[in-house]
């Protein structure tokens, strides 16, 4: 970790930061806090928003689970996050996805699927459209129109929008994660499944 966790016994100067603290207590739950509160947890605002803002992709989209871990992981994978795979993959086996299949999220693209791999075996077009989507916006900024197009296929506008602030979203956490050396494991190999 480039800067220090704060203490497990987060220090609050006043009302206002001990009411954040436990919002962010409360949406991890039983987990506890993450290193990456701990990192985040040096600016309290900036971690209140984080909570608010994650909080809501997690939890308050239309999005299917498996949808929303693949993305994740997929981000997680192109931008070497491991602590964003390691707290995600698990995730997306509990809401149904094969744990034997997670290596299909290290494809090469999804762009033009690979029957070496399987993937247009183990995931559905709507999944792969959304994945090619995900590597554009990840690795490119810019999307395709033959890939918004394919996108727009499979998912109404509240769905387009919906990926599009969850793919940003895993992007931002990742690269926060990668930067700043949380848990210590940034930028190596591409996570391991």
């Amino acid at each position: 970790m480039r800067v220090p966790y704060v203490p497990e016994d987060v220090p609050v100067q006043n009302k206002t930061e001990s009411e954040i603290l436990a919002r962010i207590v409360e949406r991890r739950g039983s987990h506890g806090l993450l290193p990456l509160d701990r990192a985040l947890l040096h600016s309290v605002f900036v971690a209140d928003g984080w909570n608010t803002f994650l909080g809501s992709i997690r939890t308050k989209t239309s999005l299917h689970p498996i949808l929303s871990e693949l993305l994740i992981c997929r981000v997680a994978v192109l931008n070497k996050a491991s602590f964003e795979w390691d707290h995600h993959a698990p995730l997306l086996v509990e809401a149904g996805f094969p744990s034997d299949a997670l290596y299909v999220l290290k494809a090469d693209s999804f762009e033009n699927t690979s029957s070496e791999l399987q993937v247009d075996q183990l995931l559905s077009p709507s999944q792969l459209a959304a994945l090619a989507y995900a590597d554009q916006m990840t690795l490119s900024v810019k999307v395709g129109d033959d890939v918004f197009e394919r996108l727009k296929q499979h998912y109404n506008t509240r769905e387009i929008v919906e990926i599009t602030a969850t793919i940003s979203a895993y992007n931002c956490v990742s690269r926060f994660l990668v930067a700043l050396d949380v848990d210590e494991r940034a930028g190596g190999e591409n996570p391991e499944n």
